[in-house]
């Protein structure tokens, strides 16, 4: 063990940890923390305009493939201002690690007016959050953030929050550092992998809805095999855009937000829904077929469907691990590449073009590399990019999920340009949405973040 602060004890925490980069906005109950990342040269701390943009910052960072997205922000106002982004990343299944301060030790939800004081902080946020913890003691600390990446690591990827007073952080104490933990993510188990084989096997004309977690998971190379093997369609959520590319004669599109006929008029045309990381939240366009869903998240299996079968497992693994049971009991299916490109061809027929939306998204995916990353905001080109902007590789296209909130966009294109600084990055935002966060500007000229 070695004496240390707690500050100190955090920030070597996190390090040992994985984290690279923190996006915050400091303030008095952080100072020790501060501190402690000053003697870290490993971990860069970029500074923010507002709390808003420290979440966003570390979504975008996250579901770019940076790693685990790390947020510090001071307690009240400004943990219930980073709560927009702490929300968007629930709704999208990203793992965000929020540092929360807090008011002094035994002041804590008595309510007697100390600055930022909020009864209940932890209760705010539990509704957006896997999991919270007050530390309280500067030993306890290594242990809590072990447990907080363990968390971000294992199961249904989402956000977690841990907050400490300052005390806690200004303390000094013989800390024992832990290293960093290796998770498998959970296969699932025989005779479900068995089950799956036999439904899929036995479908004549099976159709593939892949999700966000498939991008999450990491899955979507397993996810275009069995789709090949198959020749099975795929459609894609908001979320799962780019777990194939849109140059597969399989790829026949995503949902639009209402009312899509398209798939209303041809999704009955199929006997079997493989539906891969997603809530099937559109399953209004179902018509009675079985539904195999697999998900890391047990309690979404069913819950929005009930003809369901569920496999509960990681994707990549039970996609892997299916489309090898499929090769011992059928062979490949015939190419339908002529098929479903007329499927294609019709369900973007002339008639679907709107401009001026269409001419900008076309404009920008022109020039955009493959690997480019699209940040897609709640305006016209961004509800419009859900269908029409073509995606070829995962983590390339990202949206604020069902939360649909106003001003995400260009703070996460920050945070994914940080995590990949060699990619293009764009980020299609409304004039209104802009202005929420518009400020954000003087942080990527500070810190040279480099996005259009």
């Amino acid at each position: 063990m070695t004496k240390m602060t707690g500050g100190e004890a955090l920030a070597k925490s996190l390090y040992r940890e994985g984290v690279r980069v923190i996006f915050g906005l400091p303030g008095v109950q952080l100072y020790h923390l501060l501190d402690g990342l000053a003697k870290e040269p490993g971990i860069r701390f970029i500074n923010t305009r507002h709390e808003q943009a420290t979440t966003y910052m570390a979504d975008g960072y996250s579901r770019a493939g940076g790693g685990i997205g790390t947020a510090l922000v001071v307690p009240g106002p400004g943990l219930q201002n980073a709560s927009a982004g702490i929300g968007t990343a629930y709704s999208a299944s990203s793992p965000i690690l929020v540092v929360s301060g807090q008011i002094e030790r035994d002041h804590i939800d008595l309510e007697r007016g100390m600055l930022h004081e909020i009864k209940g902080q932890i209760d705010t946020i539990k509704p957006i959050t896997k999991h919270q913890k007050l530390i309280l003691d500067p030993t306890e600390i290594p242990e809590a953030v072990h447990e907080a990446f363990e968390q971000l690591q294992t199961g249904r990827p989402r956000p977690v929050q841990i907050e400490i007073p300052p005390e806690t952080l200004s303390d000094t104490a013989d800390v024992e550092l832990l290293e960093a933990g290796k998770y498998e993510r959970p296969a699932a188990n025989k005779e479900s992998i068995s089950r799956g084989v036999e439904v899929i096997s036995e479908a004549k004309n099976p159709l593939i809805w892949a999700g966000g977690g498939v991008i999450s998971g990491e899955a979507s190379e397993e996810l275009t095999s069995l789709a090949e093997f198959l020749q099975a369609p795929v459609i894609t959520t908001g979320e799962g855009r780019g777990a194939i590319s849109d140059r597969s004669h399989l790829s026949i599109g995503s949902f639009r937000f209402k009312n899509d006929t398209f798939f209303e008029s041809k999704i009955q045309d199929y006997d079997l829904v493989v539906a891969v990381g997603t809530r099937l939240l559109n399953n209004q366009q179902l018509t009675g077929q079985k539904v195999l869903q697999i998900d890391i998240d047990d309690e979404e299996i069913g819950r929005n469907y009930e003809n369901t079968e569920g496999i509960n497992g990681d994707a990549k693994k039970t996609l892997s691990e299916i489309l090898s049971g499929l090769k011992g009991v059928m062979s490949p299916r015939e190419s339908r590449v002529e098929e479903l490109t007329a499927l294609k061809a019709e369900r973007f027929n002339p008639g679907t073009v709107i401009e001026p939306q269409e001419s900008f998204t076309k404009a920008i995916r022109g020039v955009m590399p493959d690997d480019g990353i699209f940040i897609s905001g709640m305006t016209q080109i961004g509800y419009y990019s859900r269908n029409k902007y073509e995606v070829y590789e995962p983590r390339t296209y990202i949206t604020s999920s069902y939360y649909g909130n106003l001003g995400y966009a260009y703070p996460t294109a920050l945070g994914a340009k940080v995590a990949q600084p060699d990619k293009a990055v764009v980020a299609v935002c409304g004039d209104g949405g802009f202005m929420f966060n518009v400020q954000e500007l003087a942080t990527a000229a500070k810190h040279q973040i480099n996005v259009v």
